[in-house]
């Protein structure tokens, strides 16, 4: 079987939809041999949005629990132990790596929505693993200071 008709065969409607993975293997291939007029770039297009937003997801949510942790740290002085400072080191570091990797995710941590999107991620977990309801309605830190190695709310 020639490549065209390989080619072909794998490019039948419906790929995307029924076989992401076959899909992706086609559009590489498709890509490396520069057969550009072959490509299904609208799905392409969808596909490289989606990583970017795939980021901001992992970004959110590893920043979702740090701040948890750092209220639980604050509010339950009592209860601090060296898991919950193992979970703020590890998402601390996470998210260096995540802003090291893509400089672009710094913007994001500038958008008030989507930090208040976050904060109320955060109450919501903190609230549900402590039982208590009194934390602030805004986040009280910065988030240079959040993400500082060095740094703990007293």
């Amino acid at each position: 079987m020639t490549a065209r008709l390989e080619t072909q065969r794998l490019h039948a409607p419906g790929l995307y939809e029924t076989d992401i993975g076959a899909w992706a293997e086609q559009q590489a291939r498709l890509l490396r041999a520069g057969w550009f007029a072959e490509l299904d770039i609208e799905h392409i297009a969808e596909e490289i949005e989606d990583v970017g937003k795939s980021e901001q997801r992992e970004l959110a949510s590893r920043l979702s629990v740090l701040l948890a942790h750092l209220l639980k740290w604050q509010y339950q002085p009592q209860r601090r132990g060296s898991s919950w400072r193992r979970t703020i080191l590890a998402q601390r570091r996470a998210l260096g790596l995540r802003l090291k990797r893509t400089p672009s995710l710094k913007t994001i941590l500038r958008d008030p929505d989507w930090l208040e999107e976050i904060w109320e991620d955060a109450i919501s977990a903190a609230t549900a693993e402590t039982g208590l309801d009194a934390f602030p309605e805004h986040c009280p830190w910065e988030i240079p200071r959040v993400l500082d190695a060095d740094w703990m709310p007293e």
